[in-house]
């Protein structure tokens, strides 16, 4: 049955398969491709761009551990086009995967074509919204996380400038910047925020660190002293430029990445993190095929609902907690909404 709901974040709620491991960056915990399991498509970075994709992950392996269920991991390649994003999901529903979920926006168009020529078979796509009476559309407030990360920058600024970075100048990016601009300016009229992005539509801006590192740098040159990035892997460049600079802060995006070991050596650095819960929303869904009712519909994951948050990771905003929450209950209580574009 189709459904719009908003769920807790607690809530538990054959040719195409011979893309070779090397081209697709596949990896596989089952044997023979016909065991009943979840089929994983990642956005271009894949599994370990230590953000957006391994929240995703997390939630494959949650249910791994705890459902029993096997899986297949495939990765998208910068540049793809949506024949090859159609092709993967169709190799991973014809091999008998249940459910088929894309992680990114640019799964979107092609999840709702391959739902319709599989409809015994259960599909979930992040961050974009797809018609189909057998697709789970998980979507995030974006916006209202970064919100609380504009509050947090504004107040650890030392020079009064605070910086965003995003991947792909897009609607769903824009969402980041628009929340963190307003929060940033909420909490002081006087802060200047610099908004710059890597690339303005190629996803290769999700997946190039060494552009993030020059931009970073660019920024730290003029006396930008706290840079939120919102570019998937690239973020790992732009808080390695951070952590050269004494006195800088970096902001990370959707999983802790003060508790990513491929950043370890970064995390002094890290003030906080907007975690968007992928992993939830991935967990959740493929509980519901294991339990015989597949969620489907629109299924919000929001700040009311913990669905977005602040990590606390280091103790680095302990000190502005009292405002953080502050800030937090005036968007949970309607009593802020937050920009979901950016004015300009």
């Amino acid at each position: 049955m189709r459904r719009v709901t908003k769920i807790a974040a607690a809530s538990i709620a054959s040719a195409a398969l011979a893309f070779t491991t090397a081209a697709c960056g596949e990896s596989s915990t089952e044997s023979g491709g016909k065991d009943k399991g979840v089929g994983l498509a990642f956005d271009v970075g894949g599994r370990d761009d230590h953000s957006f994709n391994e929240s995703a992950a997390r939630g494959v392996d949650k249910a791994e551990k705890e459902l029993g269920v096997k899986s297949k991991l495939m990765t998208a390649k910068n540049n793809e086009t949506e024949a090859d994003r159609e092709q993967r999901l169709s190799a991973l529903a014809e091999a008998g995967f249940n459910p088929v979920i894309g992680v990114g926006f640019n799964y979107g168009k092609s999840i709702e074509k391959v739902a319709k020529e599989f409809p015994d078979t259960s599909f979930g796509v992040v961050d974009s919204v797809s018609a189909g009476k057998n697709v789970d559309s998980m979507v995030f407030s974006e916006h209202e996380g970064s919100y609380l990360a504009g509050v947090a920058a504004a107040l650890k600024s030392k020079s009064g400038k605070v910086g965003f970075i995003g991947g792909v100048n897009n609607a769903l990016i824009q969402k980041f910047e628009a929340g963190f601009v307003q929060g940033a300016k909420a909490t002081k009229k006087d802060i200047e925020v610099v908004p710059e992005y890597l690339y303005p539509n190629n996803d290769k801006g999700f997946n190039d660190p060494a552009a993030a590192n020059a931009k970073a740098r660019g920024m730290l040159d003029r006396g930008i002293d706290v840079i939120y990035s919102a570019a998937g892997q690239s973020g790992a460049g732009s808080i390695e430029a951070i952590a050269a600079e004494k006195g800088a802060w970096a902001i990370g995006v959707d999983s802790d990445q003060y508790q990513q070991p491929g950043l370890a050596k970064y995390k002094d650095s890290i003030l906080t993190s907007v975690i968007k819960n992928v992993d939830v929303a991935v967990f959740d869904l493929i509980k519901s095929v294991e339990d015989g009712k597949p969620l489907t519909g629109t299924n919000a994951y929001t700040l009311k609902e913990d669905g977005v948050s602040l990590s606390t990771s280091g103790g680095f905003i302990d000190d502005i907690q009292p405002q953080i929450e502050a800030a937090k209950k005036e968007i949970v209580d309607g009593k802020v909404t937050v920009d979901e574009a950016p004015k300009r």
